[in-house]
């Protein structure tokens, strides 16, 4: 499942998502499912046809992500594996950031970024024309209904409809939109 939040330049995109990590990690070992959400660049394509043609819409790079994620053979509501990249290198993220603030309340915390999207910006390392104060206004006051859609979206995977396993074959490690 994936929604979408556009603004101007700027919109964030949550998903379920379902991984199996390739290279186990010293405490990171299995699979991990959960909810990721990022702040992506977002831009309006030219016309395909006439003036009442549908607007192409580009969901670009990705500027920062948070992982609402949990081991799979492990509890329930653990946020065992609760992280963000605060900075990107093109499409790839940076180094994984645990914070105690997010592991004990992470819609409390994610609701506190989306509502500073300069600090998120500052932290990704980008200039503050990335967006737009109707971005910053839109993230801002659309932050409770982000954190609801994230929310119930996890509420899903924990119950095994959403952030299933991978059903690929031997080269699909991970499953979902992000």
């Amino acid at each position: 499942m994936l929604r979408a939040f556009a603004y101007e330049q700027v919109g964030v995109v949550v998903g379920d998502l379902y991984f199996l990590d390739p290279e186990p990690r010293k405490g990171q070992e299995g699979a991990e499912h959960g909810v990721r959400l990022e702040l992506r660049a977002f831009g309006r394509g030219e016309l395909m046809g006439s003036v009442y043609s549908a607007q192409p819409i580009e969901v670009g790079q990705p500027i920062w992500r948070v992982d609402l994620l949990e081991s799979v053979d492990g509890r329930p509501g653990s946020f065992d594996r609760t992280h963000h990249h605060p900075e990107f290198t093109g499409w790839d993220p940076g180094r994984r950031v645990f914070e105690r603030e997010l592991s004990a309340d992470p819609f409390g915390w994610l609701a506190a970024q989306l509502s500073d999207l300069p600090a998120v910006l500052e932290r990704a390392g980008l200039a503050v024309g990335t967006a737009t104060p109707a971005d910053e206004a839109g993230l801002r006051d659309s932050a409770p209904e982000i954190v609801a859609a994230s929310r119930r979206m996890l509420e899903r995977v924990r119950a095994g409809e959403l952030g299933r396993a991978p059903q690929g074959g031997a080269g699909s490690i991970r499953s979902g939109w992000l």
